[in-house]
């Protein structure tokens, strides 16, 4: 029989139309795909974090669970630090996008000491580079009392690290300036900056360190001796006293902690206080020499770079997820507040903040990543 055929038109349009469903079936399956597997990575990434009241509760829980604790002792080589209040226990938690979760009294000021070493050196990194710290003092962890004069002996000060108090002194005699006025303000500026509030110095616990520092005037003037200290170590003792008087609360310490967890940006008022180039340098550090002769352990139990200091505050820094302090003012026989270690180790583990657990995946900014 005799078929028709198409007209070639009619047939070249029949052909597109074929071609245009099969190109618009696939682009409807690839979208369909696509949107599968974005809607399978959301369950994944809401799996793998932690909600805000899940923080919160991490946090409720150790207060709950140590407030009651009483381990330690105030530190009283310096008169001051023995008159705050042993019953003082405050946490709180600064996540990168500015979330603060907060416990306890944390309001009280108590005096930053030790842990203002971590933010003079900063200051330190940020304007001379990180070389300038290795090359004058070391980044070593000394093995020996964190005011030890023998170990400055030993390697005429060398191998120190910013974080004993012959490196922290000559860290201090670092920070750029024409005068000690003009040198204390950069320190002030800086630690303000962490914070994101105008902080202050407590004049009592100044006097009282004043009085009873001749150790570290000791310390200075042989680092000038030994040429690590390049000008006036009366001037650069007096100033590192100053710094360690300034007044903080477990917000402000949360919030500098969080700081170097946003790589050097104040993750409220999102001024860049470092350069991100510095935060690795400045993490290790931490995380060698923090905690005082106890700093291998902590490391070993939670991961965390950390610093305390014997006023009974301690920070933490979990890199990329949040930045957390403790002020308790009993102290262990390291000089480490008792409650902040328990507390800061508790809540780390069930936020999952150790940067060396296992099945442990990058987080975005503010969300906890547990390990899986």
């Amino acid at each position: 029989m005799y078929k028709r055929r198409m007209p070639l038109s009619a047939h070249r349009a029949a052909i597109a139309g074929v071609i245009l469903a099969t190109v618009f079936s696939a682009h409807s399956g690839a979208q369909a795909t696509q949107a599968r597997r974005a809607a399978q990575g959301a369950a994944k990434t809401a799996a793998g974090t932690v909600a805000s009241a899940d923080i919160q509760r991490a946090l409720n829980a150790a207060y709950d669970k140590y407030k009651s604790l009483q381990e330690g002792k105030n530190a009283d080589y310096i008169p001051a630090l023995a008159k705050v209040d042993p019953n003082l226990f405050g946490i709180a938690l600064v996540t990168p996008d500015g979330q603060v979760y907060t416990v306890g009294d944390t309001t009280t000021e108590v005096s930053i000491q030790s842990i203002s070493k971590v933010f003079t050196l900063a200051r330190v990194m940020q304007d001379s580079g990180d070389k300038a710290i290795v090359k004058n003092i070391g980044v070593d962890a000394t093995g020996m009392p964190f005011n030890s004069i023998i170990a400055i002996e030993q390697k005429k000060g060398f191998e120190q690290n910013p974080f004993v108090n012959p490196g922290a002194i000559a860290t201090t005699s670092m920070v750029g300036g024409a005068s000690a006025t003009e040198i204390w303000q950069r320190i002030a500026d800086t630690y303000d900056g962490f914070a994101g509030r105008r902080l202050r110095v407590l004049e009592d616990v100044y006097k009282s360190e004043a009085e009873t520092n001749q150790r570290n005037r000791a310390i200075a003037s042989l680092m000038y001796a030994y040429g690590h200290i390049h000008d006036n170590p009366l001037q650069a003792t007096d100033i590192y006293t100053r710094q360690c008087s300034v007044g903080v609360n477990a917000r402000d310490l949360a919030m500098m902690a969080a700081t170097l967890a946003n790589n050097g940006v104040n993750p409220v008022t999102k001024k860049r206080m470092l350069d991100a180039e510095h935060i690795p340098g400045l993490l290790a550090v931490m995380s060698t020499a923090g905690l005082y002769d106890d700093s291998g352990q902590w490391l070993f139990a939670t991961g965390l770079p950390a610093k305390s200091g014997v006023g009974g505050g301690l920070i933490a820094v979990s890199p990329g997820n949040f930045g957390i302090a403790v002020i308790s003012p009993p102290l262990d026989e390291a000089g480490n507040s008792v409650r902040a270690q328990k507390a800061i180790t508790d809540i780390s583990s069930a936020l999952g903040g150790n940067p060396y657990g296992a099945g442990r995946t990058a987080t975005a900014a503010g969300r906890v990543g547990p390990p899986r």
